[in-house]
């Protein structure tokens, strides 16, 4: 029975608050007493044309949600919902949905394009609604047009929800010639044509195929060339993003289209409407990720282990891709630097031109400096920010020897420019430019210094002058100032930036009181610099250093005595504190770093943890993430002095752990705990309880962000570390954990990098749980108690060793290990590794390592292994 549920929606978006919350109740009531029924009435109100558009959107957005959600629990829940329905409900349900695509109103047939998607993301995997796509197919030879844009719509939708491996080829050619021909000049529908267009878009993942096969490729690349010229922008656009993804994912196919391709993209980029343009830049852009991949992974020659060569289309285009990039710097918007989302033809063409540098190299600069020498002076303020734009973009791809003399010239034509020049863009493209050319030529590794005794001071003045200028020029010289520190990072004993210290310290401080701190950045930017400045700072510092303990304490104090606050001023108000705290932690790291200053700095201790628990009582998430940074810095400094703390602290760490939501937090808090225990060892015991409790739970939720459990696995480690044998108690729970993961993440079939990378860090927490354990028990009498899991651990780093998927770090901890495995358990191990299938070799590959740390643990694994063995 479907009960009239029209009203019910009109009342749900009424501006009368309380006819508004009834609505929403009798709807909720209505889908928790009877679901299929509930679902049936809104497909049947969404495919009516009789009723109110009002209410056919709000019916066909609930379907929507009944099936899908953002957290992935909540929809494996809603998924497996929708699976246990009824049959003859899901079937008229589909029905309903199906019929709506050939209603007139497009809000509904809209609607029900991407509701009917959902649906088949859940079926199609598991081979139901197997006639949806031939049903969809039959209607495009519909006569409405708006059927055939419904339809193609819900194509898209479709190809966007599915993914490949569960169409069979027969409907993938079908889908795609559907579109294809949809897109074609003879549709004489602008609206079809632009839904076939972005269905396309979405159905290139399908198409691997028909990529392959010479004819079906051709065709598809000149009806998508052939739209980027048509009448409509919108059809232009949506037929660029289609290059701009087919140059990621065909790359390999796309030689004998190219110069075809630059052709019509060059006439977009001179002369079509800002939208397409982009999309054109975006086209060339892409091109670069792809070569830059390619000769990073596999050092430009084509080897065996690249599945794709290089074409170097990018050096090929050169001589003309360049001063098609050049001409669009000319093209900048009045406002851009003051607005943080900013996007357009000069923005984008400069992005472009820094990549071609990476991926070319030296050969770029000869093009663009031509450029720079005929509009670095001239009066109208757009030529002078081009050229400075252009010489910022290409700083990082060519060699140090090859800008060095370059930049050598400039550098005093930019200081210059950045107090004189009247306009405020050119300063900020100054600022911006001296930003990279610190952070690309200005280090210890490089061979001819650009910053020397003779210029420092006056880059130092000028860069502390610019941070009293507009808001986004000094943001930009606190950048620039930020790298000219980070390239002293590793010059001892004496920095060249010493004598200024004091100076930049204060100017930081001033500029993060200014009225306009709020804006573009500034404030942020002004204490990350700060961090940068404290963080590569020398010795001969430290007592400044000291004396800046008690002004941010003061500050950090301040935003705790704030009275009853609006909501935005709390956002505001964390932001400050999380500054504030990431500052201290940087500030607590150094000091704590050598002993006369960490000596005179525990005086301030107390107070700081002090300050510490009252941001955690203000209970913003934000701030968090940031105080607790800073504790696990504290810990670390304070050692075992750290217990004092425990008995107030230890709540807000429960609090962390059991963040799910944020799973940041909850991740930053686990590490935390690995700080604690280095910092206290057996002072521990007595939270150890509560915290292994928490920690077991959470890797057992669901819920859970994955990235969180490798940290957990580690800081299992840690805690047997800190407590010996005391660790026993936790072994009948953690050991099975540890070894379900090990399975799993021995069986992963790796599809992706991401995936492999993650495999990898599970790996590597699991391993460094079983070390932390092992050693923890070592000359324990207890020892034996591990002997019964020593099979399992040989049995995981066999299964590894054999993926051969390890990346450098996991072979470290592993042959860690094993090294551990003999040494803790002596001749009860060393049978066992002698029995093991591939020990010996594992060993001797690592042996042989060029990676000095792995060789290192490597000759103690051996060590530990005779002497295990000859017991």
């Amino acid at each position: 029975m479907a009960m009239e549920v029209t009203q019910v929606l009109l009342n749900a978006q009424s501006i009368d608050g309380n006819v508004r919350k009834h609505a929403e109740e009798s709807l909720k009531q209505f889908q928790e007493q009877n679901l299929p029924s509930f679902l049936l009435s809104l497909s049947g109100e969404l495919a009516n044309d009789e009723k109110p558009v009002d209410s056919r959107k709000l019916a066909g957005l609930i379907l929507k949600n009944a099936l899908d959600a953002k957290e992935q629990h909540r929809k494996l829940e809603l998924v497996q919902r929708w699976l246990s329905l009824d049959n003859n409900a899901k079937g008229q349900i589909k029905a309903c949905l199906l019929k709506t695509l050939a209603s007139p109103v497009p809000d509904a047939w809209s609607t029900a394009s991407q509701v009917i998607a959902k649906i088949a993301g859940i079926e199609l995997p598991q081979r139901q609604w197997p006639e949806l796509i031939g049903s969809l197919l039959s209607n495009i030879h519909q006569l409405p047009a708006h059927v055939k844009q419904a339809t193609l719509e819900t194509l898209g939708y479709l190809c966007e929800e599915v993914s490949p491996d569960v169409v069979d080829q027969d409907h993938v050619n079908k889908i795609l010639t559907a579109v294809v021909q949809g897109m074609n000049a003879s549709e004489g529908n602008n609206d079809v044509r632009l839904a076939a267009t972005r269905a396309l878009y979405n159905a290139l993942g399908f198409a691997q195929a028909n990529f392959s096969n010479d004819m079906e490729r051709d065709y598809i690349m000149r009806v998508v060339c052939e739209a980027t010229l048509s009448p409509e922008t919108k059809i232009r656009q949506a037929a660029y993003e289609c290059l701009v993804s087919i140059s990621s994912t065909y790359y390999e196919k796309l030689a004998p289209y190219i110069q075809d391709i630059f052709n019509i993209t060059a006439k977009a980029v001179r002369e079509d409407e800002e939208p397409v343009a982009l999309q054109a830049i975006e086209f060339w852009s892409s091109i670069c990720d792809e070569e830059i991949d390619i000769l990073e992974e596999y050092g430009g020659e084509f080897t065996g282990d690249s599945d794709i060569p290089c074409f170097y289309f990018i050096k090929q285009a050169l001589p003309a891709l360049v001063p098609m990039l050049l001409e669009t710097l000319l093209k900048q918007e009045e406002d851009q630097d003051q607005d943080e989302g900013a996007w357009n033809i000069a923005m984008a063409g400069g992005t472009c031109l820094g990549l071609v540098a990476r991926t070319v190299g030296d050969d770029i600069v000869q093009l663009v400096m031509q450029f720079i020498e005929d509009n670095i002076t001239k009066p109208d303020w757009r030529h002078r920010e081009a050229a400075t734009y252009a010489f910022g973009s290409i700083l990082e791809g060519p060699s140090p020897e090859k800008l060095t003399p370059l930049v050598n010239v400039a550098l005093n034509f930019m200081l210059t420019a950045l107090t004189k020049d009247p306009n405020n863009h050119v300063k900020d493209t100054t600022a911006w430019t001296l930003g990279r050319i610190f952070e690309f030529l200005h280090g210890s590794t490089l061979d001819t210094p650009i910053i020397t005794q003779a210029n420092c001071q006056q880059i130092v003045t000028v860069l502390l002058q610019s941070m009293k200028d507009v808001a986004n020029v000094a943001e930009k010289a606190c950048g620039a100032l930020y790298f000219l520190a980070q390239g002293y990072e590793d010059v001892t004993p004496s920095s060249p930036l010493t004598p200024y210290f004091q100076e930049i310290v204060q100017a930081l401080l001033t500029v993060t009181h200014r009225e306009d701190a709020g804006e573009s950045r500034l404030r942020t930017a002004a204490y990350e610099t700060l961090n940068e400045v404290v963080r590569c700072s020398t010795d001969e510092t430290s007592p400044m250093v000291l004396q800046l303990v008690p002004v941010i304490m003061t500050e950090l104090h301040n935003t705790l005595e704030g009275h009853k606050l609006s909501s935005d001023e709390r956002e505001k108000q964390g932001e400050l504190q999380g500054l504030l705290c990431g500052c201290l932690q940087v500030i607590i790291q150094k000091l704590g770093s050598s002993e006369p200053t960490k000596y005179v700095f525990m005086q301030y201790a107390d107070q700081i943890m002090g300050l510490f628990l009252r941001v955690f009582a203000c209970r913003s998430a934000t701030v968090h993430e940031e105080a607790m940074l800073a504790i696990g810095a504290l810990a670390y400094a304070t050692g075992p002095d750290f217990a004092k703390y425990m008995p107030e602290f230890y709540k807000y760490l429960e609090m962390g752990l059991q963040n799910f939501e944020e799973y940041q937090v909850c991740a930053v808090t686990v590490g935390v705990v690995g700080d604690i225990c280095r910092a206290l060892e057996d002072k521990i015991l007595p939270y150890c309880d509560g915290i292994m409790t928490q920690l077991l739970k959470d890797l057992s939720s669901n819920q859970l962000h994955r990235s969180v459990k490798p940290p957990i696995f580690s800081s299992f480690g840690d805690i047997a570390l800190a407590i010996g044998e005391n660790f026993e108690k936790y072994l009948i729970y953690a050991m099975p954990m540890l070894q379900s993961a090990a399975e799993l993440s021995a069986h992963t079939a790796v599809a992706d990098d991401e995936m492999t990378e993650y495999t990898n860090s599970l790996r590597n927490g699991i391993l460094e749980a079983y070390s932390g354990i092992l050693q923890g028990f070592k000359n324990s009498p207890k020892t034996q108690l591990l002997i019964p899991y020593a099979p399992h651990i040989l049995q995981f780093l066999d299964s590894m060793y054999m993926e051969k998927d390890m990346d450098d770090v996991v072979m470290k901890t592993a042959i860690g290990v094993l090294g551990d495995l003999a040494d803790t358990l002596g001749s009860n191990a060393g049978s066992l590794i002698q029995q093991s299938l591939s020990c010996k070799d594992f060993l001797n590959e690592c042996l042989s390592s060029d990676d000095h740390m792995i060789k290192e643990s490597a000759e103690w694994a051996k060590l530990a292994i005779s002497r295990a063995i000859s017991v």
